[in-house]
């Protein structure tokens, strides 16, 4: 049975969703864009009846009460330290991350600062930075794939998804989500402030450090039907691992993994959990 949570910080007040004994083993759950938490319902509740404590928060600019309004408040440094923020106010010294798009981003650069806290990592969608960036220098396909990155910095990019009874944000989840999922997305996003909010996350601009290469036991999902990500930076982020490293590639799955295929996908990191 899932349960709500609020999870005091220095940031201020993070929404989530939980579920298992306060003492199980904690797997912390980080969504992607444009989501929230709700997107790990099924992994949150089967992690909680498997004896595990699986925590997913709607993160910075997705919680009302961490909604700062300067876009240099969301970059990454600040999006880690909310997860090391969390993980302290949860009592958590060591902990399995798991991170879908922009939060597979997050978990790779937290793995990368503080890797004495991650027990493992797994990303679902998001290559290592490190190879994203590679990619983006050296192979068209990823340049065009991810132009939508630059695009979305535009300041009239709040209006453009949410006209039309937010016909573009709808298109992006490719009705690969469920249709009540979505309509639950797009009310918390056309909360006044909410989308800016998400979106600052691309305009909060490159982090002011490259990121090295990740020690820490990972897993990492790829779905072939990505449009967001392609095969090049897939296939090169076990380049950027140097720990124990797994790839699940799934074959006609696209970005939206978790809630696409998610009793393969929390079959897989069950399996990857269990031996680590």
């Amino acid at each position: 049975m899932s349960e709500y949570l609020s999870i005091p910080t220095p940031a201020g007040s993070f929404d989530a969703l939980a579920a298992g004994p306060e003492d199980g083993r904690p797997v912390l759950l980080l969504h992607g864009f444009p989501e929230a938490a709700v997107q790990w319902e099924h992994q949150v509740a089967v992690l909680g009846r498997e004896g595990y404590r699986a925590v997913a928060p709607d993160q910075r600019g997705y919680s009302p009460g961490v909604r700062p309004e300067d876009v240099a408040d969301y970059a990454i440094e600040h999006l880690v330290d909310d997860v090391v923020a969390m993980a302290d106010a949860l009592g958590w010294g060591r902990f399995d991350l798991v991170g879908h798009d922009w939060g597979g981003a997050v978990a790779w650069w937290t793995a990368d600062k503080h890797p004495e806290r991650l027990r493992s990592l797994t990303s679902v969608a998001t290559p290592h930075p490190g190879a994203l960036a590679d990619a983006l220098r050296n192979d068209e396909d990823q340049a065009t794939r991810s132009q939508y990155m630059r695009d979305w910095r535009s300041r009239d990019t709040e209006k453009r998804m949410l006209a039309g009874n937010a016909e573009a944000l709808r298109r992006m989840y490719e009705w690969k989500v469920p249709r009540d999922r979505v309509e639950d997305y797009l009310r918390r996003l056309s909360e006044p402030g909410a989308l800016t909010a998400a979106l600052n996350w691309y305009r909060a601009g490159r982090p002011a450090e490259r990121i090295g290469k990740v020690g820490v036991p990972a897993l990492y999902v790829w779905g072939t039907e990505d449009v967001a990500f392609g095969s090049t930076a897939a296939l090169d982020t076990e380049k950027w691992v140097t720990g124990p490293y797994e790839f699940q590639m799934l074959e006609d799955v696209t970005h939206w993994v978790p809630e696409e295929v998610p009793e393969a996908f929390t079959a897989l990191l069950l399996e990857f959990l269990g031996r680590h």
